[in-house]
Parts: C-alpha cells; structure tokens; sequence
C-alpha cells in the first residue's frame, strides 16, 4: 500500500507570498473594475498572503491606466506590462516568471473563469496536489462550429500525440511552486501551455467548472486565432506534421513516376514506329 503524502504547511516566508494569481490582459478596460470587485474579496478570504500580477499583453484601450489605478488603492495589484501584443501564452510565460509565490493561478480577467473557485483548487493542493486544473463541465456556451472544431482537436491530439492533456482544461489551473521552477526553465519560444502543462508531469488533479459569460466586450479569440493555437499544439506536441509531409511526400513522388514513366513509354513508342513531331519550316 503507497502511503500518501502529507499535505504541505503553507506559509509565507518573510513577507513572501503564498499565492500568487496571474491575469494575462488584453483590451479588458471594460471587465477589470468587475474583475477586482469578484476577485479580491476572495483572496481576502484566503487568509495568506497575496499578489495579483496583471501582464498586460500590449492593450491599446486604457487597460493599462485602470491597474494602475487599482494598484494604487491595493498594492497586491502589479502590473508587468508587455511592449506590445505577443500572445496570451507568452503573457503567461512572463507572468510565471514574475511570481514569486509557493502556488501559482493563472485567470483570465473577463469572468468566464470564476474566481470563486480559487479556495477549491487550494483545498486540492493542499491535499498535496502539484497541479490542479479547472476543467469546464460543458460547451453548451460555444457555437457548433467551435463545439466541432474542438472535438476534432481533441480527437486527432489523443490519436497522433505522446502527450495527453485533459479535455476542455484550459489555463485556470494551480500550479506549485516545485512546477513553475520546472517552466521557467524550459527554453521553448513557441509555447503551447496546455501541452506544457500536461508534459512536465507532476501529481495532477481536475476539478469542474461553468463557465459563464463574458461581462462586456467580445473575446479576443476568433476561430481563426483558435485554429491557428490549435495548429501550434499539433505542430509541437504530436506526429500530425510529420506524418501528413510524410504522405504529401510520398504522393508526390508517386505522381512524377508515374508522369516519368508515362512519358517514357511515349518516347520509346515513337522510336519503335518511326514516327517522330512535325517539324515546322
């Protein structure tokens, strides 16, 4: 019988945080006030010690002004704020690398990920879970385009990658500490997080969500972004690309054999009978 691991003490170290919530931000003037409102109150109720580091990713709206503004009112609202708009897994990237936390919450500022849910995902780390992601319950808020679009993503990863990541878990998750030392030093420019995530291992738990509607403006990802992010998973964490150049590879060279031989056959024919192109004069 495996004995269970002993659930970790929790203690901030010297003013050290315990939690740190990053918010990767774009464009979200209209959400932040809402956001804070929800927010922190439940970090308040935690009861350990807290920072919220909002990356902002480039917002050409007043995003920006309206942290800072927070962060005058609660100093635990930081703000890192990017040169211009590189992505929302690159804002992840730098905000991992910021945190200075022993457990990390990544939380999209536009409510669909509710932050209610933050003590749950504490209770199972505390249990001595290394990652505990937030898995959404159902697609019922997509249209069928989106809701086929991800079931074909799905269906392809688990068939063609080494790597298996959890259904409809995006970045609302918690992560240890021992599991941000691990990404912050892997090199990879092109991050695909819900592949990282999955790859590095670790003791790993999901909890389900809702997930709810937007309070204001429109999500930044349109189907085309999303097949693009989609591609880039594929491209990095499975055999799709190899063997589908594979197989382009392989019809092509099928094709000109047979156009070579085709034309052989022609030239060889018009030697046997003597036949040979007009020439013109």
């Amino acid at each position: 019988m495996t004995a269970r691991r002993k659930p970790r003490v929790r203690r901030g170290a010297k003013g050290m945080p315990v939690l740190s919530v990053i918010v990767p931000i774009f464009n979200e003037a209209l959400n932040i006030e809402n956001f804070f409102e929800r927010l922190m109150p439940v970090l308040d109720g935690l009861k350990v010690a807290c920072e919220v580091i909002c990356v902002d990713d480039g917002s050409i709206d007043d995003t920006r002004q309206r942290i800072v503004e927070f962060n005058a009112q609660d100093p635990r609202i930081k703000l890192l704020g990017l040169s211009r708009n590189f992505g929302k897994d690159i804002a992840l990237t730098a905000g991992l690398h910021a945190a200075t936390g022993q457990a990390a919450i990544p939380i999209d500022a536009d409510l669909q990920h509710p932050p209610e849910l933050i003590p749950n995902l504490i209770a199972k780390w505390r249990e001595g879970y290394d990652v505990v992601y937030a898995a959404r319950s159902s697609r019922a808020t997509d249209d069928p385009m989106r809701r086929a679009a991800s079931w074909l993503f799905y269906w392809i990863f688990d068939r063609f990658s080494e790597v298996s990541i959890p259904h409809d878990a995006g970045d609302f998750r918690l992560l240890d500490r021992r599991v941000i030392d691990v990404l912050n030093r892997m090199p990879e420019r092109s991050r695909f997080m819900k592949g990282i995530f999955a790859w590095v291992g670790f003791r790993q738990i999901g909890i389900p969500f809702e997930v709810e509607a937007r309070a204001y403006g429109r999500s930044g990802w349109s189907l085309r972004r999303l097949m693009r992010f989609a591609i880039d998973g594929l491209t990095a964490f499975s055999n799709v690309p190899l063997i589908a150049w594979g197989y382009a590879g392989a019809l092509v060279a099928f094709v000109s054999l047979g156009a070579g031989t085709y034309f052989l056959i022609l030239r060889c024919g018009d030697g046997e009978t003597g036949k040979h192109p007009a020439v013109r004069r």
